[in-house]
């Protein structure tokens, strides 16, 4: 089996989580892919994220509709930094024979080297980059070093050919704020309605 971990805030859950992972499980090939919101994100650690809860549900509301995609309350417990290389262990552990995948966005890939035991992640799953508008994975390579640079060479660091989603969940934390409508496509009406009842960025 051939799994994928899509791991972030997901604050909220947008059209840029869901389709360039669409894509990526065809592409690749993948029987699933766990969603894995995050209860404090290494990398933002001064964020004030919506409650793990409400987000964990609101992937869940965004997934609905599409089989082999589904989330996993692993990140959110405990309440501390969450690591990629901890989850991948994790995972390894209750899947040892099936091939894993790690997707992160081309902005993620830029940092990697920076991960936490980033080279053990790299022996233990198979990264797959998903694009985001303003990071082109091609000139984001000649920084990464010559393990990541091999990778991408010998077709092991796997580019799923997505087109970018303009939609950020900063940009929608600020529309509902204010109190607007999100432009169509961006955000599944579910988690819209969810986020409004619950006051989650207000």
């Amino acid at each position: 089996m051939k799994i994928g971990l899509y791991g972030g805030a997901f604050d909220p859950i947008h059209a840029g989580h869901v389709e360039p992972v669409r894509a990526a499980r065809d592409q690749l090939g993948l029987d699933r892919v766990v969603y894995l919101p995050t209860a404090r994100p290494p990398h933002k650690p001064e964020r004030d994220l919506a409650k793990g809860l409400h987000r964990y549900v609101m992937v869940e509301l965004a997934l609905l509709d599409h089989p082999g995609l589904v989330v996993s309350p692993f990140e959110l417990m405990p309440e501390t930094p969450a690591y990629t290389v901890d989850t991948i262990r994790h995972f390894r552990a209750l899947h040892p024979n099936d091939e894993l995948f790690l997707l992160i966005g081309s902005d993620a890939l830029a940092r990697f080297p920076t991960y936490r035991e980033w080279e053990e992640i790299l022996d233990a799953a198979r990264v797959a980059v998903l694009a985001r508008p303003g990071f082109d994975v091609a000139r984001i390579l000649p920084d990464l070093g010559p393990r990541l640079a091999n990778l991408a060479s010998s077709g092991e660091l796997a580019v799923v050919h997505n087109p970018p989603v303009e939609a950020s969940s900063t940009r929608l934390r600020e529309i509902l704020v204010a109190g607007d409508r999100p432009p169509a496509g961006w955000m599944d009406e579910r988690v819209l309605q969810y986020a409004r009842k619950y006051s989650l960025y207000r």
